[in-house]
């Protein structure tokens, strides 16, 4: 603190960088970043490799650029799909993020995503749409069709080492992505990136710009204790997950970044069955000789949780800590009063640096028996550490897991080549969720559903109600890999069956011990689409007739291929409705959560609009074209909507 009062102008570039994180450098704005941010079409000056790259421009505008496309539910690919809160949606994770803006803004606590790690042979290049001409797109691509949009074979093209762009198309293909990922983070969300070493740096510097480096939580080193056999140097045997903050502020007021100790429930109910002996008059050293035996034999404990060997006189578990003064300088005076030993009555060793705590800290905790003393005094006393006390730990920068969860994968009967891990995913998502909310977890690089398989495991074991959105592209799937073999069209295909049958694992009597049999093991599936309504088109050329065809749109803009399901959530999405609200279908009009909102898209008669008038809806919205042929209907409907206070639109 500097004792300066906050200025007008300070607390405004506080206001701005919490809005817009990316067009600040060094404490200061960017201006070109500022005005590209809010849209204006420049270039960055000198584009390079680095922080300004190749197409960084174009990527911008990409990301402003929006969709008409939409969502449509496919029920018979669904589990429960009136009564689930879980969504798997199919199609290209860019047009999905900007689809799922209106709806879900400010609602995401947790998004994980495992993207292509730019190996030199990933098929990662996403359809991605820029305005630039044909031989910009095909020398910095692919192939695009005459109107300028990529071809279907450019869909997923291989990323090889020897494009001139390589970074610069993989960065493309992030950047815009993790905008919009941010915008849906609430202020104490988080996002958790798995990555290699071919883009860890460029990761880094990108998530800087996008989320703030004062949001940087830390990145932890996966190590996979599998050498890569490939090594052209050092084989790297190590992966990295990179953890951002939303807002580091707001998530550490509402939330402690710590996760449980994984064995400290099974430490303690061994120490209980051990100690229930001394019922039965053996003593406590003998108790203690057992317990510590035992945790010596438990290779899985880590070392924090194995440090915990001792049980005390009341069963309790604890471990020793030093009570020394951590900093390099000496603690202050009153901090080297020593500790006299309650049985020789004689003063005990004080640490060279003084003690960790105040002397009013030390009263208190020799008043509670937290501090343990030797034998006599020539024993330097320290401090004691419940188990129970302490059922949680920081989340370590050093992880040790080898391999994948090929096994698990196998069990479910499910081919898919390096999944991401259950138990890693479940550790995170614990560590950074509330099982008590209803808290939104999203991946939109789905891959086989480890995400999915994760929220529901973890809600099985301790009754939560987390709930996943989903995102995988229908990448097809290899003629020659295992899964084309099994049958197995898409990625996505793999994805949705995977979760079918984790979800009845998950519940199956013998596969977790719970008491929550409430666990969410169904999904809606929804498909990336075109609109159900006609969108207006610059004509080509400015003949009459082209002009009257576009003039068409104002009198019946309902597509050919819509139908009044999809047409409905489109509505809800448009509307700024998420995709689990309440829809009930009535006698020719549709209710949304209550009385939020009413679609009237079918038929219309005095009858249905006297029966919606009645449900006192906030909003109406009505197809025009169920008014035709009378006008009159139309205006009594739109003056008794505006009687009784309730917005009305016809499309």
């Amino acid at each position: 603190m500097d004792g300066k009062s906050l200025s007008p102008r300070t607390d405004k570039l506080n206001q701005l960088k919490q809005i817009l994180p990316e067009v600040f450098s060094e404490n200061k704005i960017d201006w070109e970043k500022l005005q590209i941010a809010l849209g204006e079409e420049i270039n960055f000056a000198n584009e390079r490799y680095v922080l300004n790259w190749a197409g960084k421009s174009d990527a911008f505008r990409l990301m402003q650029q929006p969709t008409t496309k939409t969502l449509m539910p496919i029920r018979d690919e669904s589990v429960s799909f009136d009564d689930t809160q879980n969504i798997f949606i199919e199609g290209d994770n860019l047009d999905v993020l900007k689809i799922l803006q209106k709806s879900y803004f400010g609602k995401v606590k947790m998004i994980y995503i495992d993207p292509p790690y730019n190996t030199g042979n990933d098929s990662f290049i996403y359809s991605d749409r820029f305005s630039e001409t044909k031989a910009e797109y095909q020398k910095r691509i692919g192939d695009k069709d005459d109107k300028g949009y990529v071809t279907s074979e450019g869909i997923f093209r291989k990323n090889s080492r020897e494009n001139g762009q390589y970074h610069s198309n993989w960065l493309n293909m992030m950047m815009p992505r993790l905008y919009l990922a941010r915008t849906l983070l609430r202020d104490d969300g988080v996002i958790l990136i798995n990555m290699d070493e071919n883009e860890i740096v460029n990761l880094s510097y990108l998530m800087n710009e996008i989320f703030g480096k004062e949001n940087d939580l830390g990145t932890i080193v996966w190590d996979k204790r599998n050498p890569k056999g490939d090594a052209k140097g050092i084989a790297y045997q190590h992966e990295y997950i990179v953890v951002y903050a939303k807002n580091i502020d707001v998530l550490k007021s509402k939330h402690d970044i710590v996760r449980p100790k994984k064995n400290a429930q099974k430490i303690l109910d061994k120490a209980a069955s051990v100690y229930a002996k001394k019922l039965n008059g053996i003593n406590l050293d003998e108790i203690n000789a057992e317990f510590q035996a035992w945790i010596r034999e438990q290779k899985e404990l880590s070392g924090g949780e194995s440090a915990y060997n001792k049980i005390d006189e009341n069963g309790d578990v604890f471990r020793l800590v030093s009570m020394a003064w951590p900093n390099k300088k000496k603690a202050p005076d009153e901090y080297f009063i020593p500790l006299i030993h309650p049985i020789t009555q004689k003063e005990c060793p004080v640490p060279a640096r003084g003690w960790r705590n105040p002397p009013s800290t030390m009263n208190e905790l020799l008043k509670k028996g937290e501090i343990i003393f030797g034998v006599d005094e020539t024993t330097q006393p320290n401090r004691k550490y419940l188990l129970k006390e302490n059922m949680f730990e920081n989340i370590p920068s050093l992880l040790y897991f080898g391999g994948s969860d090929v096994e698990l994968l196998n069990e479910l009967q499910i081919p898919f080549e390096t999944p991401k891990v259950v138990e890693i995913v479940k550790e995170h998502i614990m560590a950074f969720t509330d099982k008590d909310e209803k808290n939104i977890i999203l991946d939109f690089f789905a891959g086989s559903a480890t995400t999915a398989h994760a929220v529901m495991q973890l809600n099985k074991e301790d009754g939560g109600n987390r709930r996943y959105i989903l995102v995988q592209m229908p990448e097809i799937c290899d003629e020659k890999s295992e899964a084309f073999k099994a049958g197995y069209k898409t990625i996505a295909d793999i994805a949705k069956e995977r979760i079918r049958r984790a979800g009845h694992k998950i519940t199956s009597s013998d596969s977790i011990d719970s008491d929550s049999d409430n666990v969410d093991i169904g999904f809606k599936v929804f498909k990336l689409s075109d609109s159900n309504f006609k969108q207006w088109q610059q004509p080509e050329n400015y003949s009459t007739e082209a002009l009257a065809e576009q003039l068409k749109l104002f009198v019946d803009p309902v597509a050919e291929h819509a139908n009044l399901q999809n047409m409905v959530y489109e509505l809800l999405l448009k509307s700024g409705k998420d995709l689990n609200v309440n829809i009930e279908t009535c006698n020719g009009y549709y209710l949304i959560e209550g009385n939020e909102l009413a679609f009237i898209l079918e038929k219309v008669d005095e009858q249905i609009i006297t029966e919606v008038l009645s449900k006192q809806p906030k909003k109406v919205i009505a197809l025009d074209r169920i008014f035709k042929g009378n006008d009159q209907l139309k205006t009594n409907t739109a003056l008794q909507m505006k009687d009784a206070g309730v917005e009305f639109k016809t499309i």
